[in-house]
């Protein structure tokens, strides 16, 4: 009898521990299903290690890469690719923000319950949010520079422009071994890039939110001004500003005197309500985030932070949405870059979907930001450098330490019809106005003609 007893005991934890195991491995096939269905070594949706299933497309339908068992079939425009390759990616893998790469299980059609089996073993069609046509404008805009350029819809999400150079045809790939420095990286997504006077825009949410005196606010700049004996140096003497003009002239003194004023405590506070050391995921893929050192036992270091220089990072996706959310009281859709999923029998699986950042800023300061941003271009840059557009903008320069600058020029549309924020930063420029800002003008151009004539 107890031999027995023993026996059912032992069969009973068998039981047990069999139904726990599946459990345990139903569980992990729900959660990791898809990427062990699309490892390269499935034959069935991989031929030599390409994945030869799946569509990648525009915004519009055009054909960016369509994966067979024949290699993949790009753009036949070479710009088109080239400009389009840090959002499409290619056969390899190489750029890990890449539709090729970082959404293959929804190219497959991975489920849960069928697998990758697909009736026309073709796979899935997937539309992207950018237009292929603006960013071959903005590639082309950015001539011989490096850098990356992104515009994006502040009212729905859809991200519109995501170009990064130095970049290559992925129909052409560069041998292994001789591939350019940076080539396979998406700044606008994946780098953080000292900002520059960009900041200043930061600087200027906390003052209008914690220093009272603000409003009444003004400083003499000569040109130079000393910190614990240290200077701090602007371009050239600016006279008396406030806080209307310091930001349209960039005044880098004024900015030094203001951001002790607000102190380090406040900075880091708007620095993360900003969303600056935020981390985006955009179906997906997470962008990198801003990384910022505030300083609080050395004025001139705390300064020259608040001025956008010290060893501020920002990720280039994280301003241009934070410049969105100035347009839009304060805050803006979240961007994201799968416009549809589109299944055998035009079964529409998946579909872009606005959703929102938390407030980060009040809807007043974001207000008065938005009017200080306008006048910027107004008194500073000049509304003729952008015909027919209401743009606000602030530049920035930002030295790197190798001799050279990296220029920015970022800000929104103040457009019902065209509500769009806009990031450009390009290495090696000279001046953030000078270098970056035409290389703006010429995008948001293109994409306000293009959605017009749509």
């Amino acid at each position: 009898m107890k031999k027995m007893e023993s026996r059912a005991l032992l069969c009973l934890f068998m039981t047990v521990v069999l139904v726990a195991g599946l459990i345990f491995f139903t569980f992990r096939l729900y959660a990791n299903g898809a990427d062990w269905a699309t490892f390269y070594v499935n034959e069935d949706i991989y031929y030599n290690g390409q994945l030869n299933v799946g569509t990648i497309m525009d915004k519009n339908g055009e054909i960016l890469a369509k994966n067979s068992n024949k290699g993949v079939e790009y753009n036949t425009n070479p710009t088109a690719r080239i400009a389009t390759v840090h959002a499409v990616g290619d056969c390899a893998g190489n750029v890990g923000t890449g539709a090729q790469y970082a959404f293959r299980s929804d190219l497959v059609g991975y489920s849960f319950l069928s697998g990758t089996y697909s009736m026309s073993e073709t796979g899935r069609e997937l539309y992207l949010t950018i237009d292929s046509r603006v960013c071959r404008n903005a590639y082309n805009a950015m001539a011989n520079f490096d850098g990356t350029v992104g515009v994006y819809n502040y009212k729905t999400g859809e991200i519109v422009c995501e170009v990064s150079k130095p970049s290559y045809d992925p129909a052409n790939p560069p041998e292994a071994g001789t591939e350019e420095s940076g080539i396979y990286l998406n700044k606008l997504l994946s780098a953080t890039i000292t900002p520059g006077s960009t900041f200043k825009l930061v600087t200027t949410a906390a003052a209008l939110d914690t220093y009272k005196d603000y409003d009444n606010w003004s400083y003499y700049c000569s040109g130079v001004s000393y910190i614990n004996g240290e200077r701090v140096k602007c371009t050239q003497a600016h006279g008396y500003v406030d806080k209307y003009s310091a930001l349209a002239k960039s005044c880098n003194c004024a900015y030094a005197d203001l951001t002790l004023k607000i102190g380090a405590d406040n900075l880091e506070k708007y620095i993360k309500k900003t969303n600056m050391t935020y981390s985006y995921d955009l179906n997906g893929i997470r962008t990198l985030a801003g990384n910022f050192n505030i300083p609080r036992d050395n004025d001139l270091n705390l300064a020259w932070s608040g001025i956008g220089q010290f060893e501020d990072q920002v990720n280039p996706c994280a301003m241009m949405v934070y410049v969105g959310a100035i347009a839009n009281g304060g805050k803006a859709a979240n961007p994201y870059v799968i416009d549809k999923l589109v299944a055998e029998g035009a079964f529409k699986v998946k579909e872009g979907e606005t959703t929102y950042t938390d407030q980060l800023l009040d809807k007043d300061t974001a207000n008065e930001l938005k009017k200080m941003m306008l006048n910027n271009v107004e008194t500073n840059y000049g509304t003729y450098n952008y015909p027919g557009l209401k743009i606000g903008a602030k530049s920035g320069t930002a030295e790197r330490g190798d001799g050279y600058n990296n220029t920015w020029f970022v800000g929104f549309l103040d457009d019902e019809e065209h509500p769009y924020a806009f990031v450009v930063c390009i290495e090696k420029g000279e001046w953030g106005s000078t270098t970056a800002g035409p290389i703006a003008n010429s995008v948001l151009q293109s994409v306000i003609a293009l959605d017009d004539a749509n």
